[in-house]
C-alpha cells in the first residue's frame, strides 16, 4: 500500500510540474570549475587507443625491410616506458582495418612486447594513392632514411601516381633535383647490383658513376672491384670517364685586375686555386723584372 501511495505522490509532482507549478524553486546544477590542469584541454576524436588485432600495415609501404634488433631495443624501451608517440593510421572499408600510414616500426615493436592496444592517430576521411604514399615517402624521409633502392623506388612511384617530373617531386619534398635524378639512376642498373646497394656492399655514390656505363658486364666488373675495397669513389669515377673517353675538365682560369694610385691598370690570369699571398709573390717578382728592363733602358715597345 504504501508503494502505491509513493507512486500516486510522485504522479502527482509529476502533473504539478507540467502545469507550471513548483513546490521548491530549482536550480540548475552548474559543472564544477576545472582544475588548472584541466583549463583548455578538449578530447581528440582523432587520437585514441585501440586493440593491436585490429591494425595492419599497408603492404605497399615502400619500407619492406626492418631491423630485428632495432625492433627488440624499441620494445624493451616501450615495455619500460610505454608508447611514447602515436602511429598514424587510415580506416580501410575494404579489409575492415585500420592501416598504417607511417610507424610500422613501432607497431612492431608493440607486438613484439606483447601489448593488446597501440595509440594511435586516426584518419577517418577517404585519401587517395598518392596522398597516401605522399605521407609515407615524407614519414620515413624525415625519421629513418630509406635504403636507396627503395628510396628510388618511392620516387618512381609517387612521381607517376602524380604524373609529377623529378623536378616537381623535388619541390614538393624540399630536396634537391640532383638527388631525384641520382636515386632514379639506380633503378636502371641491374638487380644485383641494386641489392648490393641496399645491402651497403656497394655505396650509392660509386653505383651511380657505374649506372654511366652502358655495359652491364662493365658495371658488374667495376663493381666487384669496389665491393672487394680494391677500387675507391674517385677511381671508379676515373675508370668510367676514361671508358667514356672524357677527360677530366681542367680548372677554368680567372683574370684580376689591380689598379695603381697613378691609373694604371696590371691584369692577372691565375687558376682558381691560387691565394692572394701568390699573387703577391708573383705581383712582386714581376715588379723586380720590370726594374731591371728599366736600368737596362728596355724599351716597352
Amino acid at each position: 500500500m504504501s508503494n502505491t501511495r509513493s507512486t500516486l505522490a510522485q504522479l502527482d509532482n509529476l502533473l504539478d510540474e507540467s502545469m507550471g507549478v513548483r513546490a521548491n524553486e530549482s536550480m540548475p546544477k552548474l559543472a564544477p570549475v576545472p582544475a588548472k590542469k584541466d583549463a583548455g584541454r578538449r578530447p581528440l576524436r582523432r587520437m585514441g587507443t585501440i586493440e593491436i588485432e585490429r591494425v595492419m600495415p599497408d603492404p605497399d609501404q615502400p619500407r619492406v625491410t626492418f631491423s630485428q634488433e632495432a625492433i627488440e631495443h624499441l620494445a624493451v624501451s616501450i615495455r619500460e616506458r610505454g608508447q611514447l608517440m602515436p602511429i598514424h593510421v587510415r580506416w580501410s572499408a575494404e579489409v575492415d582495418k585500420w592501416v598504417i600510414m607511417s610507424g610500422e616500426r613501432r607497431w612492431r615493436a608493440v607486438r613484439h612486447a606483447g601489448l593488446p592496444t597501440i595509440d594511435c592517430c586516426f584518419r577517418e576521411e577517404a585519401m587517395g594513392a598518392s596522398e597516401i604514399r605522399e605521407h609515407q615517402l615524407v614519414e620515413n624521409l624525415l625519421r629513418e632514411d630509406l635504403k636507396p633502392v627503395e628510396q628510388a623506388k618511392a620516387f618512381a612511384e609517387l612521381m607517376e601516381v602524380n604524373g609529377w617530373s623529378g623536378k616537381r617531386l623535388a619541390e614538393v619534398l624540399r630536396i634537391p633535383p640532383s638527388t631525384i635524378s641520382r636515386a632514379l639512376a639506380l633503378l636502371k642498373l641491374p638487380e644485383d647490383l641494386q641489392r648490393q646497394i641496399d645491402s651497403g656492399e656497394l655505396s650509392s655514390r660509386s653505383a651511380y658513376e657505374l649506372f654511366k656505363l652502358g655495359d652491364d658486364s662493365q658495371r658488374r666488373t667495376l663493381a666487384a672491384k669496389a665491393v672487394a675495397g680494391t677500387l675507391t669513389h674517385d677511381q671508379a669515377a676515373k675508370v668510367v670517364r676514361q671508358r667514356q673517353g672524357k677527360k677530366k675538365r681542367k680548372a677554368r682560369n680567372i683574370r684580376l685586375v689591380f689598379c695603381a694610385d697613378d691609373g694604371c691598370r696590371i691584369a692577372v690570369t691565375v687558376e682558381r686555386t691560387t691565394t692572394y699571398l701568390q699573387i703577391q709573390e708573383a705581383l712582386l717578382s714581376a715588379a723586380e723584372e720590370a726594374r731591371i728592363r728599366y736600368s737596362n733602358n728596355v724599351s716597352i715597345i
